[in-house]
């Protein structure tokens, strides 16, 4: 008789893990407390406009390719996959204004215009970030964080500096225009850490970015979602919306069952891809890992204040990918990680999907999705996210020179009170756990409790760590794990 294993949650990694396990030859169940599946990157269609409510940059496409090419597959058999171009625009004010190629040397070109051998110097700094990407993927984020011991092999010996030095001092010293050294810090977010905070080691997320390039999936993330619960589906996973899990029960420190709307569920095996700190609390105090003190220490990534917007026109001069940096890039991020409150001057994001998929807006209209990054727990009210999508709406008035706010036919918002509602997401953070030097590998919290046998953790706060390939990555490695342990 097949081994019985529950997932809980339906985001990246729990989807990734269930597809796996199922490969393995496990009868897994999978739960989702909310009525659709895809966690943060759920969908919603209100008005003839469908938003991707989560993720939207498609970043280091052969991982993608590697999870479906383990199941046979390759992306293509489940959505059309374009590469942008530009990738994404950076606005520094008005009139000042960077497109991200879709090239280096074009890039390079770009570098040179604003320093003097600016091109050349990129091309250094991307060599050796796309030597650590390479080191990345194939030596060190497919490990488990078991052990330090997975960190060493003959060529991260050699890079043992990159990991006691930080991308702010890096970039800082190769070079001068302040506005290059923003766009090169600018990947780093995607870690949940100040690029002072963050070794310089992951300065591979630049190759990520200006070496693989920005993708876009027709239909969305979401169709990302659809392609997985196909594979998932086509595995017999069992898939169960609307489930809320309200407790872990353990005998004799080893899982037992769930407890499923009310319903005690008999499991052999559990698999958690909900948050971290929120699934030990679904534990009896004495099996529970981590300490209150412990998760209030850590270093989380940012949580999100964002904005679904319907347009009844087109927006001018707009890419899919849009950034904001028109304010002082080092007192957002402080406001975010140094002295936590809601930022004086907000760096923000807009992302117009129908720029590349017309059918995500009715016709002549555009679908607008605004995201200013905020420290996580703070003060959330109706009041705050009207005052900041005023601001956000004239600062975005101002630079592109074109009023849109008295063209806003829906508009949904979305925050820290959401994060904690819909995901339980500890402190509301939107991202996990940052990947700072002391939450590396084998620092971050574990694949499995050290407490209850059987019982396993995937997703942003544990290995390898914040963002969606990460997350696809940790599904893969705690069924890797629960497999060799079973």
């Amino acid at each position: 008789m097949r081994e019985k294993v529950a997932v809980i949650g339906s985001g990246f990694s729990s989807l990734s893990a269930a597809c796996y396990l199922a490969k393995d030859g496990f009868d897994v169940e999978l739960f989702e407390k909310n009525n659709e599946i895809g966690g943060r990157a759920r969908q919603f269609k209100e008005q003839g406009f469908t938003f991707d409510m989560g993720p939207s940059w498609y970043w280091m496409p052969d991982v993608f390719e590697r999870f479906f090419n383990d199941f046979g597959k390759k992306p293509s058999d489940f959505y059309e996959l374009r590469r942008l171009s530009p990738g994404y625009s950076i606005y520094f004010g008005k009139g000042d204004k960077i497109e991200v190629a879709d090239s280096i040397d074009k890039i390079a070109d770009v570098f040179d215009e604003h320093e003097k051998n600016g091109g050349e110097k990129l091309k250094k700094f991307l060599a050796e970030a796309k030597e650590h990407y390479d080191i990345a993927i194939k030596d060190l984020v497919y490990k488990p964080g078991v052990s330090p011991v997975e960190l060493v092999t003959p060529v991260t010996a050699k890079k043992v500096n990159k990991f006691l030095s930080n991308i702010d001092k890096d970039i800082n010293n190769m070079f001068r225009d302040e506005r290059l050294r923003m766009w090169l810090k600018f990947p780093v977010l995607f870690l949940g850490a100040k690029p002072s905070d963050t070794p310089s080691f992951y300065n591979f997320m630049n190759y990520a970015d200006l070496g693989l390039g920005t993708w876009q999936p027709k239909g969305g993330f979401f169709a990302v979602i659809k392609g997985m619960e196909s594979v998932a589906n086509s595995l017999g996973v069992n898939i169960h919306t609307n489930t809320n899990i309200e407790k872990i029960n353990c005998q004799n420190n080893e899982v037992d069952s769930l407890v499923v709307n009310g319903e005690t569920k008999k499991f052999d095996k559990i698999v958690s891809g909900a948050d971290y700190h929120h699934t030990e609390t679904l534990l009896d105090r004495k099996y529970r890992q981590y300490s209150e003190s412990y998760w209030d220490k850590k270093t989380f990534a940012p949580s999100s204040l964002l904005f679904y917007v319907g347009f009844d026109k087109k927006i001018d001069g707009m890419e899919h990918h849009n950034l904001f940096f028109d304010v002082d890039f080092q007192k957002h991020a402080d406001e975010i990680y140094k002295n936590p409150k809601w930022p004086d001057e907000p760096l923000f994001y807009a992302n117009f999907t129908s720029k590349t998929d017309p059918e995500t807006a009715p016709e002549g209209c555009e679908n607008g999705f605004f995201l200013v990054p905020i420290a996580p727990d703070l003060t959330d009210t109706q009041e705050l996210r009207d005052k900041y999508f005023d601001i956000i709406m004239l600062r975005f008035e101002e630079i592109t020179g074109q009023k849109i706010r008295n063209h806003v036919i829906f508009k949904k918002s979305y925050c820290v009170n959401d994060f904690k509602a819909d995901y339980n997401s500890y402190k509301g953070n939107a991202y996990g756990m940052a990947n700072t030097l002391m939450q590396t590998a084998f620092l971050r919290p574990k694949l499995k409790s050290k407490k209850v046998e059987n019982l396993y953790f995937t997703g942003q706060l544990t290995v390898p760590g914040p963002g969606v390939p990460p997350s696809l990555i940790s599904g893969k490695l705690v069924a890797e794990l629960l497999m060799r342990r079973s």
